[in-house]
């Protein structure tokens, strides 16, 4: 959940404008000097007022701008970091405010970056090397919206990537803006409701239903009265989101869905809520099916019977009831006092954070405790994710005791058991976490009061939603601690308890994995060129299967020393397959592209939670396994430093 709001991206008159000062920056000023070391670029280099005068295409980005007196402060610095140079921008504190780069090595600028307290919070990418922005990225504090522009207009056309928060946010925006395209454009398109493998029946209801609301956007968001240009989204409302597995009414795959969304707006002090039905996950990115429902009244405003779980057609609940158990002022002024506090939290830093935090709490608490019981589960869970977090990061560890507190109250409470586990399971995670980034942890110690709590949780609450998550935690832990017998029974109890959820499949691959050792490996995936490799077809080599990701440090370091393995024992037959588990296949292949690393790399949706990963049980990386040219498995979890020893002793066998 979002501890405060979203920025909104809306379209502007000045994009072409901006277009052209962004080219002309990257055509001019600064490739006379990219490939240049700092200290002979200096002469060439643009000013640090040229460079903070660019602005994001995408407006309502929240990123730092010294002001007029500061600026003159300012120092550019041509730099070189990870393949890519450029111009970056520092405050007189030392601060990143920008960086512009080459990532190609072409001489021209193809990525400009922005800054929030030394954050990166956005991006506009030049992904095809014309000199023209086609992609952008909101990151960090702003979210996780990434948009694609093939027109390379500055108007994003759709979606490679937003949240379901993000995704009610544009919503709110659209009717905000009165904006059809920016509506459409978060609707499942005609070739992803083939893809989702529904019966031929439900498919066909879903595309009269995708019909309708793209047909009816513009009339709807003309003549409602909720949501005005003063309006703004605050908070997202939803319980959690559940799986459509496959076989149910005829369909081929497991689908990711969430019901009876809606989403707070305030306009002029007053809340009310927009319904916006059913989002259904694609890739990376969620979708909406329907239109927006009840904006002739902020008190009409109720969630829908649902389109998968409760069936089109659905019995609607009572309006009268609801009416009168609407939005009460103490509610609206508390939530309206909450988003003050988030706002304060956005620019607050050090000591100013703890009392905000505190406040935070109080605030959530009390809405809770004044929300009507449909809401109620909804502010609680939000409760224990913000505390949690500020417990995570050190900004006020005495979250720990106030999430204790309502894991006691709801204990107490009758009917209360799964939101309890909810709140404890927060509670554990973020004070592991916090305990392990202590200056003189014990990590050893830690680890070991970790596997105890989560084993004293999943008997506690073996029926909640995390006993699973918590349970594959719990084999991993005791897997690396050499506990291979332990591990095996609570990835078997995952796969008995819950055959078709989520962690199923990856416990059941972890099974696969640990019991490997001396059998014929059976894998094969799609390669980032598009081919499929199977690992039969390797047979008379020794291979080294290496599960890596551009995010992953340890497994970029793997990656040097293997290629060290592979000049030197190539001849011997030794032959390399990466598994890249990035979510993007472009985050893989710009890296590739950049770092010579000449091997087999399969790359498949999903990253961690992907078919490659999930097929060997892969929660953390890098993994790595070793197998013989006969196309059996040596070691499962091989460390990159045993590997030469390994191969030494299984060649000369």
């Amino acid at each position: 959940m979002f501890n405060g709001s979203p920025r909104l991206s809306v379209r502007g008159c000045c994009r072409h404008s901006q277009l052209r000062r962004l080219s002309r920056f990257a055509k001019t000023a600064v490739p006379a000097a990219l490939l240049l070391a700092a200290q002979s670029a200096e002469a060439a280099k643009p000013s640090a007022a040229a460079a903070l005068a660019l602005t994001p295409i995408q407006r309502e980005v929240d990123f730092d701008t010294p002001g007029k007196d500061d600026a003159e402060k300012c120092v550019i610095k041509a730099e070189k970091s990870d393949g890519a140079s450029g111009w970056v921008v520092y405050d007189n504190a030392g601060q990143l405010l920008r960086r512009f780069l080459d990532t190609n090595g072409d001489n021209k600028v193809d990525l400009w970056c922005y800054y929030k307290n030394g954050v990166e919070v956005y991006r506009d990418v030049d992904n095809d090397f014309n000199g023209k922005a086609d992609q952008y990225r909101w990151l960090g504090t702003e979210g996780i919206r990434w948009g694609v522009d093939r027109g390379e207009n500055g108007q994003i056309e759709a979606w490679k990537m937003i949240s379901p928060e993000e995704a009610t946010a544009e919503v709110v925006a659209a009717l905000r803006d009165r904006d059809e395209s920016r509506f459409r454009r978060l609707l499942l398109t005609s070739e992803e409701l083939k893809n989702l493998g529904l019966s031929p029946e439900t498919e066909k209801e879903l595309e009269k239903k995708l019909a309708a609301a793209a047909a009816g956007f513009k009339s709807l968001a003309q003549r409602q009265n909720v949501v005005t240009p003063q309006s703004k989204w605050v908070h997202f409302g939803g319980s959690r989101p559940g799986i459509v597995p496959a076989g149910v009414n005829g369909s081929t795959k497991d689908i990711l869905v969430y019901e009876n969304v809606s989403a707070v707006v305030e306009t002029a002090g007053k809340h009310s809520q927009v319904v916006i039905g059913t989002l259904i996950r694609v890739g990376d990115a969620w979708r909406a099916i329907d239109l927006p429902q009840n904006l002739d009244s902020a008190q009409n405003a109720f969630a829908s019977g649902g389109f998968f779980f409760h069936g089109p057609g659905a019995q609607q609940p009572d309006v009268a009831a609801l009416q009168e158990g609407g939005v009460s002022e103490e509610l609206q002024k508390l939530i309206a006092d909450l988003e003050s506090v988030n706002k304060k939290l956005d620019a607050a830093a050090g000591a100013q954070r703890p009392p905000l935090r505190e406040k935070q709490a109080e605030l959530l608490e009390k809405i809770a405790d004044a929300a009507n019981e449909e809401q109620r589960e909804n502010w609680i869970r939000q409760f224990a994710d913000v505390l949690a977090e500020a417990v995570q990061t050190g900004d006020w560890p005495e979250g720990e005791a106030r999430l204790a507190s309502m894991v006691k109250r709801l204990d107490d409470s009758s009917g209360k058991t799964s939101l309890a586990a909810y709140v404890q399971f927060r509670l554990m995670t973020a004070s592991y976490a916090q305990k392990y980034q202590a200056p003189g942890a014990d990590y050893a110690k830690i680890q070991e009061e970790w596997l105890k709590e989560l084993e004293s949780f999943v008997n506690k609450y073996p029926e909640s939603d995390d006993a699973s998550e918590a349970m594959i935690q719990l084999a991993l832990g005791l897997e690396f601690a050499g506990k291979d017998d332990e591990a095996r029974k609570f990835y078997e109890r995952i796969v008995h308890n819950d055959p078709t959820g989520p962690r199923a499949k990856k416990a059941a691959g972890a099974l696969k994995r640990l019991d490997s050792v001396g059998k014929t490996l059976a894998f094969r995936g799609t390669m980032l060129d598009g081919r499929t490799l199977d690992l039969s077809s390797l047979r008379g080599k020794w291979v080294v299967l290496h599960y890596w990701a551009t995010w992953c440090e340890p497994c970029k370091e793997d990656m040097k020393t293997l290629k060290e393995m592979q000049a030197k024992h190539a001849s011997k037959g030794l032959t390399l397959v990466g598994v890249n588990l990035d979510s993007q296949r472009a985050d893989a292949a710009a890296f590739l592209r950049t770092n010579s690393y000449p091997w087999y790399h399969i790359w498949e949706e999903g990253g961690l939670d992907g078919r490659p990963a999930n097929e060997l049980g892969v929660l953390t990386l890098p993994t790595m396994l070793l197998i013989d040219d006969q196309g059996k498995v040596v070691r499962r979890n091989l460390h990159v430093s045993e590997l030469a020893g390994e191969l030494e002793k299984g060649m000369k066998k």
